[in-house]
């Protein structure tokens, strides 16, 4: 039997057995989806944008898959791994790497009921949370897919593993506007041109790049940031795939006192105690309300994701609703016969947490044995926490793209609305909450530009380079950074001024401590790494 949907129009470019799967597993392709396909499996440098919940993630990675699948593995070791995927955070490449399974698990049934070929593509995982030894074992045997962070791709381009990556086809940058305007991105795009160069040097062709994003504005800048330049003033063609159709959002600003006007004023209290300090001074506060709110809504819902914008603030109130579901005595959370306190309703959730812990709180709450986290801005990128009924943001989120990034966690499948409700802690805070949410509703997003020339940046990546090759010429090192938009309109006099950074011609002899890193042949124009 073979289902109707595997006729679609836009799946006709897979295989029998991808086309099956997904034929079985969804009702029909999303709009991201018809219109993403093409280009990518025509090998299309491709900008996707559309909202959360949206299924670019599986935009990204179907055509990959299917190569992967209906192909023999390289014979070549170096050539082994074939697509590189980029998660701007630890805990999204984790989840990437466990929801691949089962459409590489369910393509492999499609494929044996249907009697087509089928080859079992291997996925690595290299993050900052990668021990040593599995490390080795990513150099030993590479992976078909490996899912990786910038900062971890760029140590193995700098490293043996940078053998490795000879092979690579394609690259998908998850959330690339979380990077775009930062030097973080200009780091990630440098990083891609010396891939591009490794690439090139085994007899391959520059990877195809595809970026995925919920929250972008202009997309053609966007997609320039992404594509760079193939050589001076000849930028690479990005295809933009524009499915930005707004999810219906459910947002409220919740006030949960009558005058905010009296927030932070000095009332004096009568305190049991010795005559000196039986006055004490208190400042009315926010919290004593937004803690009752905040409970009542977690209660009234299955899973809920609560946001701060500090680590501290995180884990107080994560302490302080757990202790008022005690006070209140929401169901247990108390042996009623010894008023032992057995569990928590409520965790917190943040990069400084040990990844063993990140996971387990993240399943917890997937399992429904927690009812809430409280989050930095450590899940508001893409990650899949299941079905997430309300987000809640204390304070203004501060931008209308992460409001709509950390809202759209909410109701993170297709069609479903996102619901959240924002608390202001001040009236400053009201009046940005208001504004953030009226263009969140309007999906008015901030404009997005890439960073021009960040040289702290430049210098760390030319001293991996050198270090990397051993010697190159300042040709050579001016041609890669030139291809990354970062960097296009570079001059020479401000390349130099780094290179004489480097190499230790500096302006006075206050700097003369400081070590060079690299030597500069001026005669050959050749650079070298120091020993």
């Amino acid at each position: 039997y073979i289902h109707p949907i595997a006729d679609h129009p836009v799946l006709q470019a897979f295989s029998p057995a991808v086309r099956e799967w997904f034929a079985a597993s969804f009702p029909e392709p999303t709009p991201a989806q018809v219109q993403g396909w093409p280009h990518i499996a025509g090998g299309e440098h491709t900008l996707i944008c559309a909202p959360t919940g949206s299924g670019k993630t599986l935009t990204a990675f179907l055509a990959s898959i299917d190569r992967l699948t209906t192909t023999p593995r390289p014979e070549e070791r170096s050539h082994r791994t074939r697509v590189l995927y980029i998660s701007p955070l630890r805990a999204l490449a984790f989840d990437i790497e466990k929801n691949l399974r089962s459409p590489l698990t369910g393509i492999g049934l499609a494929a044996e009921r249907i009697g087509e070929p089928f080859v079992a593509p291997e996925v690595g995982m290299r993050t900052g949370d990668t021990p040593s030894n599995d490390r080795q074992k990513l150099i030993r045997r590479p992976p078909d897919l490996l899912i990786t962070t910038p900062e971890s791709l760029y140590l193995m381009l700098t490293s043996s593993a940078r053998d490795t990556l000879r092979g690579v086809e394609t690259v998908i940058i998850d959330e690339i506007h979380a990077m775009a305007a930062t030097k973080r991105g200009a780091h990630l795009m440098l990083t891609l041109e010396r891939l591009d160069e490794v690439v090139a040097a085994a007899g391959g062709t520059s990877p195809q790049r595809i970026g995925l994003s919920a929250t972008q504005r202009p997309l053609e800048e966007v997609a320039e940031f992404l594509g760079g330049f193939s050589e001076p003033g000849v930028k690479r063609p990005v295809r933009i795939v524009d499915a930005g159709i707004r999810k219906p959002l459910e947002v409220e600003v919740v006030i949960p006192i009558e005058d905010m006007a009296t927030l932070g004023q000095v009332n004096v209290e009568l305190t049991p105690g010795p005559a000196t300090a039986a006055l004490t001074e208190r400042r009315t506060s926010i919290w004593p309300s937004i803690y009752p709110e905040i409970l009542q809504r977690i209660l009234a819902n299955r899973t809920t994701i609560i946001f701060c914008n500090a680590r501290r603030a995180a884990e107080r109130l994560a302490a302080k609703l757990n202790e008022l579901a005690v006070d209140e005595g929401v169901p247990g959370m108390v042996d009623p016969a010894t008023g032992e306190v057995l569990d928590e309703l409520v965790r917190a959730h943040h990069g400084s947490l040990a990844r063993e812990q990140r996971v387990v709180i993240e399943d917890r709450l997937k399992r429904g044995e927690l009812r809430a986290i409280v989050a930095t801005s450590s899940l508001e990128l893409g990650i899949d926490m299941g079905a997430v009924d309300l987000v809640i943001q204390v304070e203004s989120p501060g931008a209308v793209s992460r409001g709509l990034q950390r809202i759209g966690r909410a109701g993170h499948q297709v069609g479903e609305p996102s619901r959240g409700s924002i608390f202001p802690k001040h009236r400053g805070d009201l009046l940005e909450a208001a504004i953030v949410t009226r263009r969140m509703v309007d999906g008015q997003i901030e404009s997005t530009r890439y960073l021009r020339n960040p040289l702290d940046v430049l210098a760390q990546q030319i001293v991996a380079h050198v270090a990397a090759v051993e010697e190159c010429s300042v040709d050579e090192v001016a041609a890669i950074v030139r291809r990354c938009a970062n960097f296009a309109d570079i001059s020479d006099e401000l390349l130099h001024n780094v290179l004489d950074l480097l190499s230790g011609r500096y302006p006075s002899e206050e700097f003369s401590e400081l070590r060079p890193r690299l030597v500069w042949d001026r005669i050959n124009d050749r650079l070298r790494a120091r020993d």
